[in-house]
């Protein structure tokens, strides 16, 4: 579907659809769901455009391994894992894919070729072919093995694997990722004891499994995905998952979207409202702009305003209707035919701004082009005459249109329209046939025809519903043409038969010939490339060398429609039929279709499972894995069964599930952009201040609304007056029931009431731009702590117990938008009760106290110390590298920072300069006066970053508002100015100029101002300082140098080899152990951070492994970013 654009209308739409996924603030999911595909990908060839990346394979595969560890550990799913590799898709889905391919391997083509001519050298190694992540191939069979090999060592060696189910469907199972994770979920709704109130999330980047996700009617979803950052250039891609922000997209309140979208029609219609049906009814408009199985409709475009046209169209219908249009998946055709008679009123009215332009251009140049198109339609109008006066409804589509406050009122009779309107109804005619005919390739665009088409265009509507809601009802169906027909044309559908034969999926190398373009027929086996490429190949003409792309209407050129044939199934398999003797053993196991695999942990399992690839990664010696083949139609449910399941919502508040329920609100203007949503009783809650003290101080509320937060509150204030908690240092104590709190009432003084003010209006602010809510005036201000964490604490009984940790950071939040006095649903209970159960023996647990500070040891059999409140422990007592030395004589190692003077003193030139080409500088073509297009190079060094506060370690550095330089910056500027003196006068003599010109520079005849700029650019491509990495100006860092004298200690540290052990009995508040349950809870609170300083990290299941020791080597601001050196 129009995917980007999609997204970014719904997220601007319903603004506050889309959070940011922050550690500590994730909700807790039962099932996590990976459409495979997107990390496939993006780890493979994170940047197309870059000629000169390649990665090995198994890179490629360390790569996957690694992204699936870190999005298993954000989601930590608490029963299912579920990993869905795309397999043989529906013949429908085909068209899109060999479209894609096709195009893909004829970008690459012309990337590397623009490459060559500019005199780039590129590498010897093959280039990583992006088309070989297709069912079948060499690289996802190996794929396919290494995913078993990963989830097998996963389990056996990661207790966060060991409590739940792993599935993996891998690209032998037929259909697309996200589909059958769909059926998976289908099944499971058809179960008797299946839980409403399951929590799934999918992960994955198209914008379609928003619709699948809706299509599910599960009350708690979410979808994760990567950032995506609207305008601007394509940036790329990071391949690293930590360095990614992560969005978790909310369909909890996106249901509630919709519910207030379609609000006004609740008092029209006659029939019940009912938001599930009005959900299927809003996924169906989401097709009819465009999806991967047909063509959009024309004209009918998301940044043309289509869906507000496609809602209001909806609303202004529903009451004539008598019901949905939408039947859980199946269409029903009488009131599908009636909305899109509707909004063929859209044809019309794009046509007449043609249709204007046309008399326009009548009026320039004579009546030749009016004149011929008036007598072609007016013959066509004769003909039809007697037929559209008996059948008025079959004239919608051509006869004009009049709106009557809301009605449609067809004409009956050509001899009673106007000139005007006749002429305009001609003139229509004519402006679709041009289309038809020049589109579709079509001579005679007869009624024959244009029925045809409306079936055709009906059928794969519904066969896409069909797929979305019940799954694959025909393997070989697929939308015929590159085109669809005019909305204006589709009528007569009420009485239409449609029905599907399901037939069965491709075999895997079917496929591959079928989506795979010739230049990358060596993905294929080699009995059957020749078939792509020999001229007596039967079906050559499937694989044009060349082809032709129509934008049709939108502005990417990644939109536009491909124009190659379409494969006939039946020529494709005859072609195949007589290399299939040539297949090898190896090549007949690849072409063959198997099932979903379902892994479980069990202890009693061992054995070793062998790595399918040695070289790289270690046989698993202890293996505790099991596993069983699910057959392929195991989660198929049949039509009928496909229920929703009704739960009570209001019952219980699910942490992390934003809702916009709890605080009365109302949507005033829909014809607005974005979805404002006003507060309704913020004057209920203008209350005094000692009440909102009184009800609030001390206790638990939920903040942030609608993405609540729990928090504690520690203080309140009206600007003028402040009660806050008088607690000793460290306290953070919630005051349940009747238990009254430490208060202090303290007179705001002139500073602090400003900076009240200012925090209200910050709030304001924050609430309308980014979530589209209208608070009001602010009477009250509550300062709270938000929640981070459980820790175990003991009790005066020697029990167990967790206790709430709160952040030190004390937040302000605007009283009308704190829910408080609401039940939440939390299941991190915890069946550890005694310190038995906290330590067992064998357990890892860290030192907090003196001397063994930050040490990991293993917890003893301390049965005989225990009832003393003790815990025996064998500390590992670790070497520990002598930076002492080092930390004193840093300034020798340290990089010698220069303000810009003094580089152009010693470089003859003006500090301008110097300031200048560190940054960036841009030469465009042609000349100032005769600019040839907008193409610009930027011929600058990049070595700072002003607008994002970014320096480059080693050459650039940023003290209060001025840049300093080290030496090596020194060099690059002599060999540049050295190479183009010309550029640096020029830029020295034209100071004003943002942007200079080739022409201007170089202005001689026999100059070739462009060949220089392409020097310069290659020259700083090929030069290292190209691949230098930035850092935040507000990054306290060490230079390279002292980096690598701390990297020699701790090698010789390693020669010492003199770890050694300690056996002592500790107080257990003395101790950390790494539990889910304290997940986000800092071990050390009173800790602090400082460069050179040794840590170890307590997480388990964590990027690094738990025990790891480093070195602080980098520190930004209060926010302890660490970067570290292990040893």
């Amino acid at each position: 579907m129009g995917v980007p654009k999609f997204y970014r209308w719904i997220s601007e739409r319903y603004p506050c659809l889309s959070q940011v996924l922050k550690e500590h603030q994730i909700p807790e999911f039962d099932n996590l769901y990976l459409d495979m595909n997107g990390i496939i990908h993006q780890c493979s060839h994170p940047n197309d455009d870059d000629v000169h990346f390649r990665i090995s394979e198994d890179k490629i595969f360390a790569n996957i391994f690694h992204y699936l560890e870190v999005l298993f550990r954000i989601i930590k799913p608490r029963k299912v894992f579920f990993m869905a590799v795309d397999g043989v898709a529906p013949r429908a889905k085909m068209n899109q894919q060999r479209g894609r391919r096709f195009r893909s391997a004829k970008e690459a083509e012309e990337k590397i070729k623009k490459a060559l001519e500019k005199g780039e050298t590129l590498p010897t190694e093959a280039r990583f072919d992006s088309n070989c992540i297709t069912p079948g191939t060499e690289f996802m069979a190996r794929l396919n093995e290494h995913l078993k090999y990963f989830v097998n060592m996963k389990i056996s060696t990661d207790k966060s694997w060991q409590g739940i189910t792993v599935y993996l469907s891998g690209h032998e199972t037929p259909g697309e990722g996200e589909h059958k994770i769909m059926e998976f979920i289908r099944s499971e709704k058809a179960k008797p004891h299946h839980d409403p109130n399951t929590r799934h999330c999918l992960y994955g980047l198209d914008a379609d499994l928003i619709m699948l996700g809706l299509t599910s009617h599960e009350a708690h979803f979410a979808l994760l995905r990567e950032e995506v950052r609207f305008g601007g250039k394509k940036a790329q891609r990071v391949c690293a998952p930590e360095e990614t922000t992560f969005h978790l997209l909310h369909l909890s309140l996106m249901r509630e979207y919709i519910d207030y979208e379609f609000s006004p029609v609740k008092d029209k219609i006659s029939f019940e409202y009912d938001i599930e049906r009005i959900i299927d009814d809003w996924i169906l408009m989401g097709f009819l702009v465009g999806n991967d199985f047909i063509p959009h409709l024309p004209h009918l475009h998301i940044n043309h305003d289509a869906l507000p046209l496609l809602y209001r169209t909806y609303m202004a219908i529903l009451p004539e209707l008598g019901g949905y249009i939408n039947e859980n998946g199946h269409l029903n055709l009488e009131r599908f035919e009636k909305y899109l008679t509707r909004l063929s009123d859209f044809d019309r009215e794009h046509f007449s701004e043609v249709f204007v332009d046309l008399k326009w251009f009548e009026s320039k140049v004579g009546n030749k082009y009016l004149n011929e198109a008036a007598g072609i339609a007016a013959e066509e109008a004769r003909k039809n005459k007697q037929k559209k006066q008996k059948a008025q409804e079959n004239s919608i589509s051509l006869a004009a249109l009049e709106k009557n406050e809301g009605e449609v009122t067809p004409k009956t009779t050509l001899e009673d329209e106007p000139e005007d309107d006749d002429l305009f109804e001609t003139e229509f005619r004519q402006y679709k046939r041009t289309y038809y005919m020049t589109k579709m390739g079509v001579e005679v665009v007869s009624d024959a025809f244009l029925a045809d088409q409306a079936e055709c265009y009906v059928q794969a509507i519904q066969w896409i519903l069909h797929y979305y809601y019940h799954g694959v009802q025909s393997w070989s169906w697929y939308y015929p043409y590159h085109y669809a027909p005019y909305l204006s044309d589709i009528h007569n559908i009420s009485e239409l038969k449609i029905k599907f034969e399901l037939g069965k999926p491709f075999m895997p190398f079917e496929q591959l010939l079928a989506v795979l373009p010739a230049a990358s027929k060596d993905l294929l086996p080699k009995c059957y490339q020749h078939l792509m490429t020999s001229q007596d190949s039967p079906i050559i003409e499937y694989y044009p060398p060349d082809f032709k792309t129509d934008l049709n209407g939108k502005q990417q050129e990644w939109e536009a429609v491909v124009l190659i044939p379409f494969i006939d199934e039946k020529r494709l398999l005859q072609a195949m039929e007589s290399c299939n003797k040539g297949l090898k053993e190896e090549e007949k196991r690849r072409n063959t279709h198997s099932a979903c695999l379902m892994y479980w942990y069990d202890k009693d399992a061992e054995f070793q499972y062998l790595s399918p690839w040695p070289e790289k990664f270690p046989a698993i010696e202890r293996c505790h894995t099991r596993y069983k083949t699910i057959p392929l139609d195991a989660w198929h449910v049949e039509i009928t069964h496909n229920k929703i399941t009704k739960i009570n919502k209001n019952a219980l508040y699910f942490c992390g599930f934003p809702t916009l329920k709890h605080i009365k609100h109302k949507v005033k203007d829909f014809s607005l952009p974005t979805f404002q949503v006003y507060l309704l009783d913020y004057c209920v809650r203008a209350q005094m201040v000692e009440n909102v003290a009184s009800s609030v101080l001390g206790k638990r509320v939920f903040v942030n609304w609608p993405h609540l937060e729990e928090a504690r509150v520690v203080a309140v204030s009206d600007g003028e007056t402040k009660f806050y908690l008088e607690e000793p240092h460290g306290t953070q104590k919630l005051y349940m029931g009747n238990a009254v709190p430490p208060t202090k009432v303290a007179y705001v003084g002139d500073k602090e009431q400003s900076m009240w003010v200012k925090e209200v209006q910050g709030i304001s602010e924050q609430y309308q731009r980014r979530k589209g809510i209208i608070i009001h005036e602010t009477s009250v201000v509550v300062y709270a702590q938000l929640l981070t964490g459980n820790r175990y604490q003991l009790n005066q009984n020697g029990e167990v117990y967790l206790e709430k940790q709160w952040s030190k950071q004390v937040l302000p939040f605007v009283y009308q938008t704190v829910v408080k006095d609401i039940k939440a649903f939390d299941c991190r209970f915890s069946n550890i009760k005694t310190l038995d159960d906290l330590f067992p023996p064998g357990s890892i647990a860290f030192m907090l106290g003196s001397p063994y500070y930050g040490c990991m040891g293993e917890v003893q059999d301390s049965h005989d110390v225990i009832s003393e409140g003790r815990i025996r422990v064998v500390f590992n007592i670790p070497c520990e590298p002598q930076l002492d030395t080092l930390i004193q004589n840093q300034h020798k190692y340290s990089v010698k920072y220069n303000p810009a003077y003094i580089l152009a003193s010693r470089l003859g030139v003006s500090g301008y300069l110097v300031s200048r080409f560190t940054g960036s500088i841009f030469i465009g073509r042609g000349s100032k006066k005769n600019p040839h297009g907008d193409h610009k190079a930027n011929v600058g060094l990049n070595l700072k970053f002003n607008k994002k506060n970014e320096e480059v370690p080693g050459y650039t550095k940023k003290v209060g508002n001025e840049w300093m330089y080290s030496s090596a910056v020194e060099q690059l500027l002599a060999e540049y100015l050295e190479r183009v003196p010309e550029l640096f006068n020029y830029v020295a003599k034209n100071s004003q100029e943002d942007i200079c010109y080739e022409d201007d520079i170089w202005p001689g005849e026999d100059e070739n101002g462009a060949e220089k700029v392409q020097e310069i650019v290659a020259w700083l491509k090929a030069h290292p300082v190209s691949a230098l990495s930035r850092s935040s100006c507000d990054l306290q860092i060490l230079d390279a140098a002292i980096v690598e004298k701390i990297e020699e200690e701790i090698e010789k540290c390693k020669q010492r080899k003199s770890n050694k052990k300690v056996r002592v009995t500790v107080k257990p508040h003395l101790l950390y152990r790494p539990l889910e349950q304290q997940k986000g809870v800092v071990p050390d609170r009173d800790a602090e951070y400082r460069l050179f300083d040794r840590v170890v990290n307590v997480r388990e299941n964590f990027s690094v492994p738990v025990g790891l020791r480093g070195t602080i080597i980098g520190i930004k601001g209060g926010n302890i970013f660490l970067m570290i050196i292990a040893v």
